[in-house]
Parts: C-alpha cells; structure tokens; sequence
C-alpha cells in the first residue's frame, strides 16, 4: 500500500511540469520597436552631420556636373579667407608640402577648388598656384548649378 502512494506522488509531479512548459506562440514586439525608434532618432540626429566638405556659399553656373566614382581632394576657401584640405583646416603655406605627401601615394584624381562667391578672388587664385606648384595639373573648380540658365 505504500509503495503504490508514493509512484502516484512521483508521476503526479511530472504532469504538472510538463503542463508549465508549455511553448509561447505570442511574438513579443515592444522591444522591437523601442530599438527601431531608438535608431530612428539617431539617425535623424546624425544625418544632418554627415554633410560633407566646408560649409560654404558656391557660386551658381549653367555646368553639367562631372561624374566621379572616387572620393577627390578637395580645397576649400572660405569667404573668411580660410583654407581647407578636405575637412582640417589649413595654412595656405601648408598646401604645397600635403599635396606632395598625398602625390607620393600616386595620386592622379582631378583636385577639386571650392571658393566661397564672397571669397576674395586673390586667395582663391594663390591655392590654386599652389595646387599647381605642388605638381597637380588636373584642378578643377566647383560651383552650384544655376537653374534659370
């Protein structure tokens, strides 16, 4: 008689685990959607950040723009009369020996020269001898397209 009551205890316990471990077949999508508005928000924070090159006012001209499949130096002055190898800015005595560095690594892109329209005419036209003392023969100068030409 004992014996009988305690494998009916055990088999009794085992029911009730089984019955516990039931799957879930609900799909939880709260922290689903927590991450992906959380991502949202930071990409639209950062977006605006990744413009590139040196905010500055180009002048507008009726050029097509060139197709480039490389990522080109570019030189920018600004109306200030500051000058910017890529992103850093620059020393215009400065220009002559980055450009020789960059040569080396056999560099024969087209430079692009981006002038503010209120950048002094003479700042502009000392980069560009530079660029050309420097060995570079292939610049070529950036503006806006104008839409009413």
């Amino acid at each position: 008689m004992g014996m009988s009551t305690g494998s009916g205890g055990s088999h009794r316990s085992t029911r009730r685990g089984r019955a516990r471990r039931r799957p879930m077949s609900e799909i939880n999508v709260t922290p689903m959607v927590d991450v992906m508005l959380v991502l949202l928000i930071i990409f639209m924070v950062a977006a605006p950040m990744l413009t590139v090159g040196v905010p500055i006012e180009l002048p507008k001209t009726a050029a097509k723009p060139l197709n480039s499949e490389t990522q080109p130096i570019t030189i920018s002055v600004k109306s200030s009369g500051d000058v910017y190898l890529n992103d850093s800015e620059i020393a215009i005595a400065d220009v002559v020996p980055k450009l020789q560095a960059i040569a080396k690594a056999g560099y024969q892109e087209r430079i692009f020269v981006r002038g503010d329209k209120a950048a002094d005419y003479g700042t502009v036209m000392k980069v560009m001898a530079r660029i050309s003392a420097a060995g570079f023969k292939n610049i070529g100068l950036v503006t806006d397209q104008d839409v009413n030409a």
